[in-house]
């Protein structure tokens, strides 16, 4: 039996979803007509969603300051920066240390989807395999991946298949495609394997060289690999290091090894013997002879959000720095991102970064950036971020928000507050959009230095929620008492 709230909650998320796609909450012209009914929808609430009216009463600071005062003022938050700003504006309505550097935790990761949506929105990621024949033998002819070569039926066995990684993590070795977005999967490299006429090998090799430096962060706590948190860096992952494909728990310590190794299981269970297995740098007269690609990289920011993947936020920093000519490392990637949302106008004073995930406990980024991340993909000037908009965990629906805002005192906040999560050990952090009870679209960031909890979580949800309860005009002005004396 489902509850009548669930599914009215769900019904207007579905409208707020279908608004954000068809860019009816913008806070440009014509924000204010509402959407066309969906076309054959009989679903609850999902008809018509008005868009933001631009005459909604404009908060203001002081009121915002005084509904805010008593959540912010939560012990348990030991002191939070803040930073709240109309949207269609830009009028700041509540600051608090915002243009000091803090600790952001995974709210930085609105900084890399910014740089990756600006510089490659479309791209896939590709993974390869590339063959060697063995020696004396004639190598396959240069093909599509999956054609057949001539004569490769009648090859001598054995060669070397090396798999090249193209920084794609969600590479997958589930057998099916089912769900959304459907990744790349290690099946159809197999099948494609076969279709070349490779019946045998003397050596599967896997390369994740395109990726060079560290595999791990300064900052980085010990425990991230095997909490399960994030696997070691590379270029060739399968299931982010996963031991299976949605496993929880401890990742691969060495994801390149253990992909390969997967993949050479794959080739024998598809009836391609495999001798030995490894890792190293494919050789440069190697032929591809399969391809897989991921979904475009759009989609996958809107995942890397949702779901705060750790492994693609490094993955597409590291690309972001290759198309500026920077080395796709740590440092490449976090000098990478930072210069590509200065040159959007962002304010990054201060801003310093030891990864772009956010994982690490040294990077710094001020509230106010994050803001500003946030309001260039809420201005209609730059519609290819409004994928970090929908991307946004929805407050008691979707990704790291799923199981949050069911309390009394959060639950007004559910299904309005779009927000980037972040917990470390030493911070949790908030940063997102609403809708007050006004109607106006307020931007957010909160970052609190207390040590993670579900109650520092928690006091974040409360701050959020009273903030999107607030209809917070200017306070109405005290009125005069009547004079009392006699009348002359």
């Amino acid at each position: 039996m489902t509850s009548a709230a669930p599914v009215a909650r769900t019904g207007a998320l579905t409208a707020l979803v279908s608004a954000l796609l068809a860019g009816s909450l913008s806070t440009g012209p014509g924000a204010d007509r509402p959407v066309p009914p969906v076309s054959g929808s009989g679903r609850a609430g999902a008809a018509v969603l008005a868009g933001l009216d631009p005459a909604a009463p404009a908060p203001q600071p002081a009121s915002v300051a005084a509904r805010l005062a008593g959540p912010l003022g939560d012990p348990v938050l030991a002191g939070p920066a803040a930073f709240v700003v109309d949207a269609s504006t830009g009028h700041v309505l509540l600051d608090d240390r915002a243009r000091t550097p803090a600790v952001p935790a995974s709210t930085l990761k609105t900084a890399v989807a910014t740089a990756a949506l600006v510089t490659f929105p479309d791209t896939r990621l590709r993974t390869s395999v590339l063959y060697s024949p063995p020696p004396n033998s004639q190598p396959p002819a240069t093909r599509p991946p999956g054609s057949r070569p001539a004569g490769a039926a009648g090859q001598a066995p054995g060669g070397t298949l090396w798999l090249v990684g193209g920084g794609d993590p969600t590479l997958t070795a589930a057998p099916g495609t089912n769900g959304y977005p459907a990744f790349a999967r290690l099946a159809d490299l197999v099948a494609q394997v076969r279709a070349a006429g490779i019946t045998s090998v003397a050596r599967v090799v896997g390369d994740g060289s395109l990726f060079v430096g560290p595999d791990r962060a300064p900052g980085w706590r010990d425990n991230y690999v095997t909490d399960g948190d994030v696997t070691p860096v590379s270029a060739l992952e399968l299931d982010a290091g996963r031991s299976a494909p949605g496993a929880e728990g401890p990742r691969s310590p060495t994801p390149a090894a253990a992909a390969t190794a997967a993949f050479a299981g794959a080739l024998t269970a598809a009836g391609i013997p495999v001798g030995a297995i490894g890792t190293g740098t494919a050789e440069a007269g190697a032929t591809r002879v399969a391809s897989v690609d991921s979904p475009p990289v759009r989609v996958l920011v809107e995942r890397m959000l949702t779901e705060s993947d750790n492994d693609l936020a490094e993955s597409l920093g590291r690309l972001v720095a290759l198309r500026r000519g920077l080395p796709p490392s740590f440092a490449g990637a976090a000098k990478a991102v930072t210069d590509t949302v200065t040159e959007l106008g962002i304010p990054t004073a201060g801003m310093a970064l030891n990864d772009v995930s956010g994982l690490s406990t040294a990077d710094l980024i001020a509230p106010a950036t994050l803001v500003a991340l946030l309001r260039a993909a809420v201005l209609p000037t730059r519609p290819a971020l409004r994928t970090v908009l929908t991307g946004l965990p929805v407050a008691g629906f979707s990704g790291t928000l799923n199981d949050r805002y069911a309390t009394a005192d959060t639950a007004p906040g559910a299904g309005d507050v779009r927000a980037k999560t972040g917990t470390l050990r030493n911070v949790s952090s908030l940063a997102g959009q609403l809708v007050d009870a006004d109607g106006r679209l307020l931007l957010f960031a909160f970052l609190s230095p207390a040590e993670e909890g579900g109650g520092t979580k928690a006091a974040l949800d409360r701050v959020a929620a009273a903030l999107a309860g607030c209809g917070c005009p200017a306070p109405a002005p005290v009125a005069r008492a009547a004079p009392t004396g006699p009348v002359r």
